[in-house]
């Protein structure tokens, strides 16, 4: 996409505003730090994603996913366990294990789930965000990522961040976990040497100088611990939520990639890898997102239930050879990795 195709509009005003630059310096500083670091290799990882409980009492204004009791689906043992070996079997390297809060799963449920996969399978458990290690937590933050790492946790997913604003947090996520509480937990798990990736939700109720100090915050994170193995932008989904309802439809395209070159050029540096997240963007702005500093395209995920709930997003699991196929169309090199690159 030529930067001189962009409109003057007032995303990009404001972006303008926020970063100091002309649209074409933006672009063109945002690709050339992302070759100069990362070539012309775009990676991918083939995984899948098991949400094993559907019950969540967090209620976020923004989520599609979330389930009442009486509408539960919380998965045994046995279901996980085949998921895992049908992920295995597809030639997975990677389970990312995530659930909402259901106050009827304890720490001895989390440990068993990871026990039960780790003895069966040779496979990278990615799983459970910040909000979830607070939820299970017997008053020791600490000591629950010591079993977790011990029953063999191997990275855990850094989302539940949304925007590190408690202002905007109050609004959109009033009964989740603070900024602090968020970081404190991923600074926790760095020290204990489990790494994490670094979310943004975007798009709804913040600003871009928000959106600006999320990102100052995360880089300030891994100038202390070096523990975040890639920033992933999450644009907002505006279906079947309440948090939709009221900000109405999601401006796209123009947005995404500013965030995505917003982030390379503010991370640089500090985090190697920016996402640009299939799922979210759609296959055909995530190829033009890796012109605007991204350099990794997500997973195959094989199954997905959080944002296709939403019924915004790209369904479905995209296929090794698919995701090789677009990254080289984008005029790339594929790389397959692993969840710590």
């Amino acid at each position: 996409m030529n930067p001189g195709d962009f409109k003057r509009s007032k995303v990009l005003e404001n972006f303008l505003r926020v970063v100091g630059k002309n649209i074409f310096d933006v672009q063109i500083e945002s690709n050339k730090i992302n070759l100069d670091k990362n070539g012309n290799k775009v990676s991918y990882v083939v995984n899948r994603n098991i949400n094993f409980t559907n019950r969540c009492e967090v209620n976020c204004s923004f989520c599609a996913f979330s389930r009442s009791k009486k509408r539960e689906k919380t998965l045994a043992m046995e279901e996980v366990s085949k998921k895992v070996e049908n992920a295995k079997d597809g030639g997975a390297t990677e389970i990312c294990l995530q659930g909402g809060i259901n106050p009827e799963l304890d720490i001895d449920y989390y440990l068993k789930l990871l026990r039960e996969i780790n003895s069966k399978y040779d496979i990278h458990i990615h799983a459970f965000s910040p909000q979830e290690i607070l939820h299970m937590s017997e008053g020791s933050v600490e000591k629950t990522l010591e079993k977790l790492k011990s029953a063999g946790l191997g990275s855990m997913p850094g989302t539940a961040a949304e925007i590190l604003d408690d202002r905007i947090r109050k609004k959109i996520c009033p009964n989740k976990l603070t900024s602090d509480q968020w970081e404190t937990v991923i600074s926790k798990a760095h020290k204990l040497g489990i790494s994490t990736t670094a979310t943004m939700m975007y798009g709804h109720l913040e600003s871009w100088e928000e959106r600006l100090i999320h990102l100052k915050k995360i880089k300030k994170i891994q100038e202390k611990h070096s523990g975040f193995t890639e920033f992933i932008p999450l644009p907002f989904l505006p279906g079947n939520n309440e948090l939709g309802n009221i900000t109405g439809s999601r401006r796209k395209g123009l947005e995404d990639l500013l965030v995505i070159s917003l982030a390379r050029i503010v991370l640089e540096g500090s985090i190697d890898n920016i996402q640009g997240s299939w799922v979210k963007l759609g296959k055909n702005m995530v190829s033009k997102s890796l012109y605007f500093g991204a350099n990794d395209i997500g997973g195959t995920l094989m199954e997905e239930n959080i944002s296709s709930s939403t019924g915004k997003a790209t369904r479905g699991y995209m296929r090794k050879e698919e995701m090789e196929k677009l990254i080289k169309n984008a005029g790339k090199v594929p790389v397959q990795r692993k969840t710590i690159y």
